[in-house]
């Protein structure tokens, strides 16, 4: 479970923005609004400071471009050119049953909605299945009354117990069952769960079991994804990441194909490691943190309008993994060899993420993009790709492609590391 955040207030509004609040002039009507979109791949964080000049600023250098604050933090975060995520006792279904309470909600929402700002309310964290259908009737109602704007919900991982999912089975069965119900009572906009693996004894085995079953998910109802991903401990049993098992997390998460990454924590207290300490200083992750997050952003907007086809495994195959096909158009060589798995130890060999047109035919043989990760993020690697027709190579810091001269590319990887490359044959 992870802790709420209360944002402190700002002490006062500037006096022109106030009265352009006090005149609702954020508050325009919605008639031709649009509906909600993922726009600029998401980074956020979860348990972060109370919303403040400094801490603004912080996230913004740092890549964050979307923050947790209350309605009167949005004109702080608009300065410094973020996206909110809008807390608030009233965003919650028993708003919906109280006369009052709506109105409260209601008139809210009209304050903020047109807001330059705002991106989505947070409703709730970990819900049951039984809390359902409360949610749903509180989803729809916001999608009609802002459909700009996202209801976010996030959901358990699959190490929940099935009394925490309100499901039964296995555990594939019961996870299964849980998105399944999530997604037709409440027809979200966006997948999100979280998931922690990094633990003192090794690594637990369900994170790619995880990952591929959200994807599933969220592709059979086309809608995008967010992974919540660990930063910190809290636990003794929990270690605190290093930046290059940041970097894995990164590039497997983009390997099957989410739209956005999240961190728990950024800061809290009572957790050691996160992306700053209490007082603000930044941490060894924030500084790693910094590169990655723009590189996240760089990789999942070229893979924004294309699907997700085909996620593949070489090397050792854990939970939820699936190996290369022979057909594959994107190849490694020489093939990697099978290694046993046997958690807790770290998964190791190469991760391969096919991408293609958004068609009726969906097929991985019609990839035109790959993304290959080392799982390895104790050690480089230097594998040779083989793609169908030559190939570009993407740089994730520059936002670039280049020509790779031909359709066999070596190139150093680092610990935990991937990149993304294309071939314009058409399939």
């Amino acid at each position: 479970m992870k802790l709420s955040k209360n944002c402190l207030l700002l002490p006062c509004i500037p006096a022109i923005l106030a009265a352009m609040v006090s005149l609702s002039l954020w508050a325009q009507p919605l008639e031709a609004a649009e509906t909600w979109r993922v726009g600029t791949p998401i980074v956020t964080y979860w348990a972060g400071p109370a919303m403040s000049d400094r801490a603004a600023r912080q996230m913004a250098e740092g890549g964050w471009n979307l923050v947790w604050c209350t309605e009167r933090d949005l004109d702080l975060v608009h300065r410094h050119g973020l996206r909110a995520q809008l807390q608030d006792p009233l965003l919650s279904p028993a708003s919906l049953e109280n006369a009052t309470q709506r109105e409260k909600l209601d008139a809210m929402l009209r304050r903020v909605k047109n807001h330059p700002a705002l991106y989505s309310y947070f409703i709730v964290d970990e819900p049951s299945a039984a809390a359902f259908g409360p949610l749903a009737k509180l989803v729809a109602y916001l999608r009609q009354q802002d459909p700009a704007h996202l209801a976010y919900i996030n959901l358990f991982p699959t190490y929940a117990t099935n009394q925490q999912l309100g499901t039964h089975g296995d555990t594939v069965q019961a996870y299964e069952r849980y998105l399944d119900d999530f997604i037709a009572q409440v027809k979200p906009d966006l997948l999100s769960y979280d998931h922690y693996q990094f633990a003192v004894g090794g690594d637990t085995g369900q994170y790619f079991l995880n990952l591929a079953l959200v994807r599933r998910s969220a592709q059979r109802a086309n809608i995008p994804f967010l992974h919540i991903v660990q930063a910190c401990t809290w636990t003794p049993s929990m270690r605190v990441p290093q930046p290059d098992e940041m970097r894995y997390l990164v590039y497997t998460t983009l390997a099957y194909g989410a739209q956005g990454i999240s961190y728990y924590v950024y800061c809290h207290a009572g957790h050691t490691g996160g992306i700053a300490l209490p007082d603000g200083t930044p941490t060894p992750l924030y500084h790693a943190l910094k590169v990655l997050n723009r590189q996240f952003v760089s990789v999942a907007r070229e893979l924004q309008p294309l699907r997700s086809l085909g996620v593949y495994h070489m090397g050792m195959l854990p939970p939820g993994a699936e190996s290369l096909p022979a057909d594959s158009p994107f190849r490694i060589d020489p093939p990697v060899s099978p290694l046993d798995y046997k958690p807790p130890e770290r998964v190791r060999g190469l991760l391969l993420g096919v991408f293609g047109p958004v068609d009726s035919q969906p097929r991985p043989q019609r990839a035109t993009h790959a993304l290959i990760v080392n799982l390895d993020y104790k050690a480089p690697a230097q594998p040779t790709l083989l793609g169908p027709a030559p190939l570009e190579v993407f740089d994730a810091d520059s936002g670039t492609w280049s020509p790779a001269g031909n359709s066999r590319l070596t190139r150093p990887l680092l610990p935990g590391g991937g990149l993304l490359v294309r071939t314009n044959r058409p399939r």
